[in-house]
């Protein structure tokens, strides 16, 4: 592979944007609700910021559900889009809307009539848990509409709409944001809410955002659902998609349940380590904006030269994105470092949070070049040929074999400080990258999934 090329190959450069750009604005306007609810809430208080950035986690949960439905869906829809099936991905449209429904009504009825149990998995402390119940009880309702709405954006994705998915999380962002200020603090008349006004604000939110997406399906040249491929049954193609979605659900448990879990014992370390957590959890989403952008566009990219048949064309793409990865993960790890003094002279955080959160941000800069390289060589590069198996086995390994029993028994066994636990939760990313690359350069993942007629 020749590195220039990588910066000189302008269909290569304007393919890869086209899908890049507008997923890393989408990422980043859905980065921008959490940071607004953190930083609003933490305008209000310090435990309303922690508890509701705690509460938030079961949706992180429910997301990691909905997300390996919607990866696989974009696996099989890239690879069917480009060899132009469009009934087959009709048939994977109603897959994963089905697929997602069920899911989201799980989660709608544990956040609703439950609230309290699964605020004790994240927090100790009473007061949290109190304030979190109250917003899961009224934003709960909001996670059965994002199921759909993500099932659409995917399809949208690959059909070549990346700016209308764009522009609907834009609007769905932007509306969050003035219903979070109006609620929160009581603007325009209405009474001030708190937590239950950013929990309001954000299902009126997602309402529009359904609607929205259920419009746009109706234009001329959009997918639109057709309500009997929700209850169709094709064998072959529902084989495929399950092993595509398997592995990634199994991933996806494993690597949700395991990163809230970092947020729980963090949780239980007290309100001090909770409240900076919150703050760089949404910093490091923040900066994994443009990874997750990548990541898209690796996937769909990639996904259609291999389902076109151009198996050495992917391939060499994945070589670019690999390398593509690495520079972006150096350039996150410098914006982390510069992020620290503007976001330690904006919060309202006690001593000690204040210094934990330095602490965090220096460890979260090393950990950022991790993120950033596997997100988009896992999740982008690998998934596009299928080669979904591999992150299922890294999460197991990496995170439950070594990162997620270090902070349970710094926390509880050993005692550690706060600073060496939230440096345990950071060591599954940066220590398989050796392990990632192996796996790269086996090519496992250069393959052509369709089914042949």
């Amino acid at each position: 592979m020749n590195f220039t090329e990588i910066f000189t190959d302008r269909p290569f450069q304007r393919k890869l944007w086209k899908i890049a750009l507008p997923s890393t604005f989408q990422h980043l306007m859905y980065a921008l609700v959490a940071a607004a609810d953190a930083f609003m809430l933490g305008r209000v208080d310090q435990n309303s910021m922690a508890a509701v950035s705690l509460a938030t986690q079961v949706q992180f949960v429910q997301f990691m559900f909905v997300w390996a439905v919607a990866t696989a869906a974009s696996i099989l829809g890239a690879q069917y889009w480009g060899k132009k099936d469009l009934a087959r991905l009709d048939e994977i449209f109603g897959i994963t809307i089905r697929q997602t429904m069920l899911i989201s009504t799980v989660f709608l009825v544990a956040c609703v009539f439950f609230p309290r149990m699964l605020m004790k998995l994240f927090a100790g402390d009473e007061e949290l848990i109190r304030i979190g119940c109250d917003y899961l009880r009224i934003a709960g309702w909001s996670y059965l509409i994002v199921g759909f709405s993500i099932a659409y954006v995917s399809i949208m994705k690959v059909t070549d709409h990346v700016p209308r998915a764009a522009w609907i999380s834009v609007g769905t962002v932007f509306l969050n944001i003035v219903l979070n200020a109006i609620f929160i603090f009581g603007l325009l008349g209405v009474p001030a809410m708190g937590v239950k006004g950013a929990a309001l604000a954000t299902l009126l939110a997602r309402i529009i955002e359904f609607f929205w997406c259920v419009g746009s399906s109706y234009q001329k040249g959009f997918l639109r659902l057709k309500l009997w491929t929700i209850i169709h049954w094709n064998p072959r193609l529902l084989k495929d998609f399950w092993k595509c979605s398997l592995p990634l659900f199994g991933s996806g448990l494993f690597w949700g349940v395991g990163f809230t879990s970092y947020t729980a014992v963090l949780g239980h370390m007290g309100p001090a380590a909770a409240a900076a957590n919150s703050v760089a959890a949404v910093v490091r989403d923040l900066m994994c904006c443009l990874c997750n952008g990548l990541c898209n566009g690796a996937g769909i990219l990639i996904g259609n030269e291999l389902g076109a048949g151009n198996l050495e064309r992917g391939k060499l793409y994945g070589q670019r994105l690999m390398v593509i990865s690495f520079i972006v993960g150096i350039l996150a790890t410098i914006v982390v470092l510069a992020s620290i003094p503007p976001v330690l002279a904006f919060m309202k955080l006690d001593a000690d949070a204040r210094e934990y959160l330095v602490g965090m941000f220096c460890i979260l800069s090393i950990y950022m070049i991790g993120r950033c390289v596997n997100t988009i060589v896992i999740n982008g590069i690998f998934s596009a040929g299928g080669d979904t198996l591999f992150d299922f086995y890294s999460v197991v390994v990496s995170m439950w074999g070594i990162a997620v029993p270090c902070a349970f028994l710094g926390a509880f066994y050993f005692h550690w400080s706060v600073l060496l636990v939230y440096a345990c939760t950071c060591l599954d990313e940066v220590g398989k990258i050796p392990w990632v690359m192996h796996h790269f350069f086996k090519y496992k993942w250069v393959k052509d999934l369709t089914i042949k007629d």
